[in-house]
């Protein structure tokens, strides 16, 4: 496999590929990835989303800042390219508790707020999550393969693992 098949999705950013793409996204903490896949024709997504909500931001012209229009856009994107959304799938990962805080006030859990936006926007989209791993308190870097969808995440201290 070449390298030039890998493609890096960075902070606050979201792109789409074809088989045999490799999306990869680096150091999610509290974002979140959302990896979204067609496994009919092949066709991956991953947002790589820093803050829940759009509406509640005043400057929030990059799209792939915010769960809500990321996902939008994402799906968007993978439609341009081959894909149809009723038989995409979503997987995510990301949305960690970075540090400890003696009050967990809702603003800090932003990790958590992250999660819950992909979920409900995905949900009011009907785009089935069919797996995830979010939480703990650890970054992750993923893979979205677009071969068969498969999602590898590395972790420092905590392994590997595919979902």
């Amino acid at each position: 496999m070449d390298s030039n098949s890998i493609i890096k999705v960075r902070m606050a950013d979201l792109n789409v590929t074809k088989y045999p793409g490799i999306l990869t996204t680096l150091g999610l903490g509290s974002c979140v990835g959302i990896a979204l896949y067609d496994p009919v024709s092949r066709v991956g997504g991953l947002a790589h989303i820093m803050l829940p909500d759009s509406t509640q931001i005043k400057n929030n012209s990059n799209i792939a800042k915010f769960a809500d229009t990321a996902t939008v856009k994402l799906i968007e994107d993978m439609i341009n390219i081959g894909a149809k959304k009723d038989r995409i799938v979503a997987k995510l990962a990301g949305g960690a508790q970075m540090f400890s805080f003696s009050q967990s006030s809702d603003l800090m859990r932003v990790g958590a707020r992250n999660v819950s936006a992909a979920q409900a926007i995905l949900a009011k989209l009907g785009i089935p999550i069919i797996a995830s791993d979010t939480g703990e308190n650890y970054g992750r870097t993923i893979e979205l393969y677009t071969e068969d969808g498969r999602l590898v995440i590395k972790t420092i201290g905590h392994g590997i693992k595919q979902i």
